[in-house]
């Protein structure tokens, strides 16, 4: 059976025309006006026939499930055969069993449940609040499907650990929780790694509101959620595709300027393979699974997999060492849990840089750590954060590797300029010894890892990676898992809260030049401007700026207006005055002013605001009145 969750402030329904598999109803049983209440719209299919008592009990657990984690007391079960999609119903008995039986189990809960009639054509009107749990699907059978949970996964739910705050002249301070309240340390010049450690020692990831990206992703048609597929995986039109495409292409760029070697590798995995069965036990996501006609895999949730098995059958020695390997997975999937599913921040398909370095022993992989560090400073700064000031700094790490590499750390943290997130655990859970982070705390005072470097000091064992040292012995190599920006989609997901909440001080919201779909707008006054702008147009992406014309029959106020909807960045009026040779009158965005400025003059801030960034022209054609809109219609 399929399910469809609707969390609502109202639901009011009315049956009229019976069918022929009507229940018989007394007059009030046919209509109903609720407020406040978990609607769960479910179709019956023809496999429920097999086991109905399963299937109920099932469907009830899911419900109260959903309806726990809503705090929702009200629940509406409604029949609604339209989800089947192509699947044969069950017979009418089964489903109203079903429906009876869950009822029952949920009623024994203290839920108040309504039934809506079995066999009636209704009228229905619903209002649905909107928040990122108010929609949920599932599928329901009488089996019972136990999520395969590996041992650090199982771990992390039990995990205890001290949490500590580290400052840059090597002073740890032990915090606690109390009251909800981070105490232990003095956060006054430093609230946003307080909002970290409360949301990190928290360990509470459910968003119970929409952050403001999802509403500023739509708008500028970047991203948006797709029904058709699995929650977490986004569709991107064009302009979406553009700032991605960017992003992987300065990301890749500045791997190879670092001196990885870029691979390919499959997005499924057999889970029988005794290699990558340990590194599943050790490594704390949850898989997307998938049986083929020859084996049971799994969907890949970072490059690990693919970079160590051909590692595996590589030859080098110590002299190739630290060797250091990349791809920009295309896609990297995990089973995030649904409330966790918000906008850009977390999904379940994302695309993750991923580089790898095989180290010699430690002394090697902790200078290669901070080199490494480095690398991701430059290019989270030429991204468009600034550094320490917008991201928060968190370290992970057993007791052990702290007490014998306390220097190293503290030495992170001074290159870092600022104090230190820290949690400690006595003993190990996972592949790694140590890791660091660098957070991003959002609108929400949601965190989230815009970057991550760990000391693996298993999977070289693990997977037999062998180099042959000095003296000619085979050694297993440490291991530096490196992501220097995080997924893709969460760099995106991070720019648009940032400015958000740059919008809230009193700035205006804006994207790096670099990554803005529209760079330079010209808005016609009239038809008669058209060829004019036409040909400014043509001179102006000839230096690989990316330009739109807005030629709809629209008001020159209508149509700036419109462009500051689109952050486009400059904005240029063209009337007889531009044609006759006047300056250009730019309005630019990220200042909020306006210049008097040449064509040349333009080019050239521009140029030197873009210097030594990735182009790619504009994903959309020039003229508006030429463009499809990409915009939910939710």
């Amino acid at each position: 059976m399929n399910v469809l969750f609707i969390h609502s402030d109202k639901l009011n329904y009315k049956a009229g025309e019976k069918t022929k598999f009507a229940e018989p109803l007394a007059p009030k049983e046919k209509s109903a006006k609720l407020k406040e209440c978990l609607v769960c719209f479910m179709s019956f299919a023809e496999e429920d026939d097999a086991n109905p008592e399963g299937t109920a009990e099932n469907l009830a657990k899911e419900i109260a499930g959903v309806a726990q984690s809503l705090k929702e007391k009200n629940i509406v079960l409604y029949p609604y055969v339209h989800l089947l999609f192509g699947k044969k119903p069950s017979r009418p008995e089964t489903a109203v069993k079903i429906m009876a039986l869950a009822e029952q189990a949920l009623a024994k809960e203290k839920y108040k449940v309504v039934k809506s009639p079995f066999g009636y054509y209704k009228a229905f009107e619903i209002a649905c609040k909107g928040h990122p749990l108010s929609e949920l699907s599932r599928q329901i059978t009488a089996e019972t499907k136990k999520e395969a949970e590996s041992t650090a996964v199982k771990a992390e739910k039990t995990l205890k650990s001290g949490w500590f705050v580290l400052e840059p002249n090597g002073k740890l301070n032990e915090i606690r929780n109390e009251n909800g309240k981070v105490a232990g340390f003095n956060f006054g010049n430093y609230k946003g790694l307080e909002k970290l450690a409360s949301y990190e020692m928290a360990k509470v990831r459910v968003a119970k509101e929409e952050p403001p990206h999802v509403k500023m992703m739509k708008q500028l048609e970047i991203a948006d959620y797709e029904s058709g597929s699995d929650p977490g995986n986004m569709r991107y039109p064009p302009n979406g595709k553009l700032v991605k495409k960017l992003l992987e292409e300065f990301v890749s760029d500045e791997m190879h300027k670092y001196g990885a070697v870029e691979i390919e590798s499959p997005i499924m995995y057999d889970y029988a393979h005794p290699s990558l069965k340990k590194y599943l036990e050790r490594f704390p996501a949850r898989q997307y699974t998938i049986k083929t006609p020859n084996k049971d895999v799994f969907l890949r949730f970072s490059a690990c997999f693919g970079q160590f098995l051909m590692l595996h059958d590589a030859n080098f020695s110590y002299k190739q060492l630290p060797l250091k390997i990349f791809e920009m997975t295309k896609y990297s999937f995990r089973v995030e849990q649904s409330g966790e599913l918000t906008g850009l921040r977390r999904l379940r398909a994302f695309t993750m840089p991923d580089c790898h370095a095989l180290c010699a022993d430690m002394q090697q992989a902790k200078d290669e750590m901070s080199r490494r560090f480095e690398v991701s400073r430059n290019m989270q700064e030429r991204i468009g954060f600034e550094i320490p000031n917008d991201l928060e700094f968190a370290i992970r790490v057993v007791k052990e590797f702290w007490e014998q590499n306390k220097e190293f750390v503290v030495g992170l943290v001074k290159k870092w300029g600022k104090p230190a997130l820290i949690e400690m655990w006595d003993r190990q859970f996972f592949y790694f010894a140590m890791k660091y982070e660098w957070n991003f705390v959002d609108a929400l005072e949601k965190a989230s890892a815009l970057n991550t470097d760990q000391i693996d000091i298993e999977n070289g064992k693990n997977f037999d990676l062998k180099f042959t040292d000095a003296n000619n012995q085979q050694k297993n190599p440490l291991i530096l898992h490196f992501s220097p920006c995080g997924a893709i989609e969460r760099v995106i997901y991070a720019l648009l809260e940032k400015a958000y909440m740059e919008q809230q001080k009193g700035a205006r919201a804006v994207l790096p030049l670099w990554l803005s779909p529209t760079q330079v707008r010209i808005a016609t006054v009239s038809d008669s401007h058209l060829e004019f702008a036409n040909k400014l147009a043509d001179e102006i992406e000839k230096q690989n700026i990316r330009v739109d014309i807005d030629d709809r029959v629209e008001s020159i106020g209508r149509k700036i207006r419109d462009a500051e909807k689109d952050w486009a960045q400059h904005i240029i009026v063209i009337g007889d005055k531009e044609i006759n040779g006047a300056p250009l009158n730019v309005r630019i965005r990220k200042t909020n002013e306006q210049k008097q400025m040449s064509k040349g003059q333009l080019i050239e801030e521009i140029k030197k605001r873009t210097e030594g960034m990735p182009f790619r022209p504009i994903a959309l054609p020039r003229l508006l009145s030429k463009r499809p809109i990409f915009v939910s219609s939710n």
